[in-house]
């Protein structure tokens, strides 16, 4: 077995007393000596702050200069509208194969920096980094670039109500940002000087926050500030899980994978409308078949009765005893006060309120379908 990737963070975690795990070949903390339960109300009361630098970060870059050679090459390969970003606004897409299937889902963003506007900068994710390079390269026409930044760059989240007020003290422009923009800005009033940063507000926890890239020795010195702030607690692995499960999001390898669509998983939100029709894109023809058509399951919220989560794999079937589906997310959602769980079901039963069992232990166990999120979206969008 290969020895685990450590990110530039990874002295930080065990000072911390993290008990860490193997997560996407890498080494990174699963929870803190808090324990996964407090992280997590932590976040949605305060702010948590996680190392997110196991995930890929890259450029894609057009030799003329031009924004629009750069956005046509990456619209082949996502379902959303690219060439209409403005600088500083940022978007959430997946990558498709041939036949429609999720590849990975990511973030992608226009520069607003003077002189890099035509730049694109990718967030994704960890697990499929390596392959996605390679799918980008592969598909990219002469005259654009990849530019992979995983050997320099880290990148932590900071998330929660009180984000804002904390990161405000090292630059209050960020403070101006809304759910969906960035900014490149200097951090100031850290030790060893100054740190240049890109700062998105996103996350993927639901609640206010902000995603940091900066360099690796510079990242050090910015964890080691937040962290002296009151407000703010390391958070691990764990309660990311269940922050993202309690706000709807989707996880790739679980709730979206290559047998899904984005319209099965309910994305069409992300597929802009003028590339609902007619896109040039990889599986473009399953998506605008299931937009026309509608697919025969639907990704949907599950209640269970009880105190008992559902896990990932659980079945689920009707009240007649026929299976419908399978549970792909499930745990305990400490905001929501009881266990919570995604999965697809066969598209009669999506309906918010249906009845259905989950095949717990050879035991049919009650539960309803249920509109998601389960904890109210915090984003702050102006």
């Amino acid at each position: 077995m290969s020895e685990l990737l450590k990110t530039a963070l990874h002295a930080e975690h065990v000072a911390l007393g993290a008990k860490m795990v193997e997560f996407a070949g890498y080494d990174m903390p699963v929870q803190y000596p808090l324990g996964v339960l407090k992280e997590h109300l932590h976040t949605r009361e305060k702010a948590g702050l996680f190392d997110v630098s196991h995930m890929g970060q890259c450029f894609i870059i057009a030799d003329d200069g031009k924004f629009e050679t750069a956005a046509k090459a990456l619209e082949k390969l996502v379902p959303a509208s690219i060439q209409d970003l403005e600088p500083g606004q940022q978007r959430y897409s997946q990558f498709l194969n041939a036949d429609g299937g999720i590849l990975d889902d990511l973030m992608i963003s226009r520069l607003g920096h003077p002189g890099t506007e035509h730049y694109l900068y990718l967030v994704v994710n960890a697990g499929c980094k390596a392959d996605d390079f390679k799918h980008i390269e592969k598909h990219l026409p002469k005259g654009v670039k990849l530019s992979v930044k995983d050997d320099q760059m880290s990148l932590i989240a900071l998330q929660g109500p009180r984000a804002k007020d904390v990161l405000g003290c090292f630059n209050p422009a960020v403070e101006e940002l809304t759910f969906m923009t960035h900014t490149d800005v200097e951090l100031s009033n850290i030790e060893g000087g100054p740190v240049w940063a890109h700062i998105s507000r996103s996350g993927y926890t639901g609640e206010d926050g902000y995603e940091i890239s900066a360099r690796h020795e510079d990242m050090v010195r910015l964890w080691k500030e937040l962290i002296k702030y009151e407000d703010v607690e390391a958070i691990g692995l764990g309660a990311r899980d269940s922050l993202r499960l309690e706000a709807g999001l989707c996880l790739y390898g679980h709730d979206i994978d290559t047998s899904t669509s984005p319209i099965e998983a309910g994305l069409i939100w992300s597929i802009q409308k003028n590339r609902r029709e007619g896109g040039k894109y990889l599986g473009a023809k399953r998506v605008e078949d299931e937009i026309k058509t509608k697919p025969s399951r639907k990704l949907v919220g599950i209640l269970p009765e009880g105190r008992a989560p559902a896990r990932e794999h659980t079945e689920i079937q009707d009240m007649d005893g026929k299976t419908i589906g399978e549970i792909t997310s499930g745990g305990f959602g400490p905001t929501y006060g009881g266990p919570v769980a995604m999965g697809y079901v066969a598209r009669k039963f999506a309906k918010a309120g249906t009845p259905v069992q989950l095949i717990v232990r050879g035991k049919a166990r009650p539960a309803k379908v249920a509109k998601m999120p389960f904890a109210p979206h915090n984003y702050h969008r102006g």
